[in-house]
């Protein structure tokens, strides 16, 4: 079904002063509840909402006077009033379903409002595929914007995209209804270096009076962050430590604490406001990727508030951060992120605010989901063909996975990725290898196995073999995937090379996806077709193919929480330290390719 857009506050004004004065009866009152006051930071209890035109016409201690014969009256005994949560920063895409079917899951956690940045679409479709998701954005029951992708590729000269976006391409999708501002600027070496290609985006999208979204992922809190700031972006999620969050707020960001699958960076930043109280006014709480499993089973907003209570936070500080702090950043504080006249009429009505269950949620003046379910009809959105059959790879043997040594070695040190449990950073590791027959096979008492990034955007059959460790396989198998943060080649990881070939040839036959192969089986499969990055089908389908995934994963000896996020980041150029791409391997320290052989 799609969704009527919802009119304009000027529009309905009249409408709702009426209602607010008594002339006209509500479209719904919600009645006896405890208000959550994100602009006074207080909660004021026997609070009435009367309902019109899908925004909040008043707010008050008694509205009976706005029931009329038709008013739909919902009684919240006592139950706090708070605003719909806001999702300040995210990629619909690492969720592995459609704009639809991630609202259908997270629309029950109380999720009311998303900003999207459909930059992996746009690696693999390039402008055409942000399009896609722009539009279906528009037909969604909830408030869905989206950021013009800005970095696609993310780094020029280390990585080659399925497609690539220019300084026009932004220029045009500026003018989109649906389009926000600007997607996280990946490429922040390019900003700081005065990259015209980049500074032209940032332009162009101030000068539309939009918000420009930031990604520094370095620790250099120096000049380079220095000269970063000053080219424009407004955000930042790329932190993990406390001295991240504050160089952040001093400089005039805003601070994107996020909460992912397998992203924990609240914790340690959130001390910037409990342990040296700074003004949490320009913090922002956000998940950037979620697996379709956290989204289904463990929550998506109301995760994050939750867990930053937990970390020491008021109740009503975690959930401004999720809702008023989020709408101001973005221009939208007349617009969302509060129970106030005018604005869209997005609330959740909950028993208890340090747990948070979601127990209603109104999206937009009517009720969407109730007690975990969605309430209202939300029909499968289509993607063309062009979407589709994306993934074009020669067919791959063992040999292909061969890591040769230098001539006469029977020992070699190696550069090797490792992955860090619960953050997006890898270390630069080096490690002494064994050589067998003149091949370098990785060591399992060492938690080192082979990692291989195969190009299948084009068909060109190249295949660049490196090493990684963290995973902790300790049995033959190979895990693959084509969603591969940024550009979204193929990652393949493995102990040993049949295994590997016989994964990467799966995803080519079923058109995309992730797989775990183990001893020449197939242990689980999620087939992703739309684009190689997204399913289509249903949110709770999809979520138990992914966490048979996540189980076959633990079943070859990795214990990571979520180590499939972290294996789709293994190709991300743009996050220290050591990445892989089609280019080879690449030092992300100094954006410069090295070798694997020290």
């Amino acid at each position: 079904m799609a969704a009527l857009p919802i009119a304009s506050w000027p529009d309905v004004a009249p409408h709702l002063i009426d209602v607010a004065t008594g002339r006209k009866p509500a479209d719904m009152l919600v009645r006896n509840g405890r208000w959550v006051n994100v602009h006074s930071g207080e909660i004021v209890a026997g609070t009435d909402v009367a309902i019109a035109a899908g925004r909040f016409a008043a707010v008050g201690p008694d509205l009976s006077y706005a029931i009329g014969p038709d008013t739909e009256v919902i009684d919240a005994n006592g139950r706090y009033l708070v605003p719909g949560l806001c999702d300040g920063h995210m990629h619909v895409e690492s969720g592995m379903v459609t704009v639809t079917e991630f609202c259908r899951a997270v629309i029950p956690h109380g999720t009311t409002s998303m900003f999207i940045d459909p930059h992996e679409i746009a690696n693999v479709l390039g402008i055409r595929g942000v399009r896609l998701m722009h539009d279906e954005a528009a037909a969604m029951p909830v408030s869905v914007y989206v950021q013009a992708p800005s970095c696609v590729p993310s780094a020029p000269g280390l990585e080659t995209p399925g497609a690539s976006i220019s300084p026009d391409d932004v220029a045009e999708m500026l003018t989109w209804p649906q389009i926000i501002g600007l997607g996280e600027m990946m490429n922040f070496p390019g900003v700081a270096a005065n990259d015209p290609k980049m500074l032209a985006e940032i332009a162009a999208t101030q000068r539309a009076r939009k918000t420009v979204g930031g990604h520094y992922a370095s620790p250099d809190l120096g000049k380079p962050f220095y000269g970063y700031v000053a080219g424009g972006p407004a955000d930042d999620h790329e932190g993990t430590r406390v001295a991240d969050a504050i160089a952040r707020v001093r400089l005039g960001m805003r601070a994107m604490l996020r909460l992912g699958s397998a992203w924990y960076d609240v914790a340690p930043q959130v001390k910037a406001i409990t342990e040296e109280g700074l003004d949490s006014r320009n913090f922002i709480l956000c998940t950037d990727d979620s697996h379709s499993g956290t989204l289904v089973n463990d929550g998506h907003m109301n995760r994050v508030v939750r867990h930053a209570i937990a970390c020491g936070l008021k109740p009503i500080t975690a959930i401004q951060m999720a809702t008023l702090n989020t709408a101001t950043h973005f221009g939208l504080e007349r617009e969302l992120g509060s129970i106030t006249p005018g604005r869209r009429a997005d609330m959740i009505l909950t028993s208890d605010l340090v747990t948070l269950p979601i127990e209603l949620v109104i999206g937009q003046g009517r009720v969407v989901a109730e007690n975990g379910s969605l309430t209202v009809p939300l029909d499968p959105w289509a993607y063309p063909a062009f979407a589709k059959n994306t993934v074009h790879i020669q067919p791959l043997t063992a040999s292909r996975f061969e890591i040769t040594a230098p001539t006469g070695r029977n020992a070699v040190t190696a550069r090797v990725i490792g992955v860090i449990e619960n953050q997006a950073p890898t270390r630069a590791l080096e490690r002494t290898l064994p050589v067998e027959s003149g091949l370098v096979t990785g060591d399992r008492a060492q938690d080192v196995c082979q990692i291989a990034l195969v190009e299948r955007h084009t068909g060109s059959g190249a295949v660049v073999n490196a090493l990684v460790s963290g995973f902790g396989y300790n049995v033959d198998c190979a895990v693959a995937s084509t969603v591969a943060h940024d550009s979204h080649q193929m990652i393949v990881v493995g102990t040993n090379r049949d295994d590997m070939a016989l994964a990467a040839n799966t995803l080519g036959d079923v058109g995309g996806g992730a797989v775990v192969v183990s001893k020449g089986k197939v242990l689980a499969l999620v087939e992703l077709p739309i684009a190689g990055l997204m399913s289509d089908e249903a949110a709770p389908v999809v979520a138990t193919k992914a966490q048979g995934l996540v189980d076959a994963m633990r079943a070859c000896g990795c214990t990571l929480n979520n180590a499939f996020m972290q294996h789709s980041l293994l190709a991300l150029v743009v996050i220290p330290e050591l990445r892989i791409s089609d280019q080879g391997l690449i030092d992300v320290r100094t954006f410069e390719r090295t070798e694997l052989f020290v």
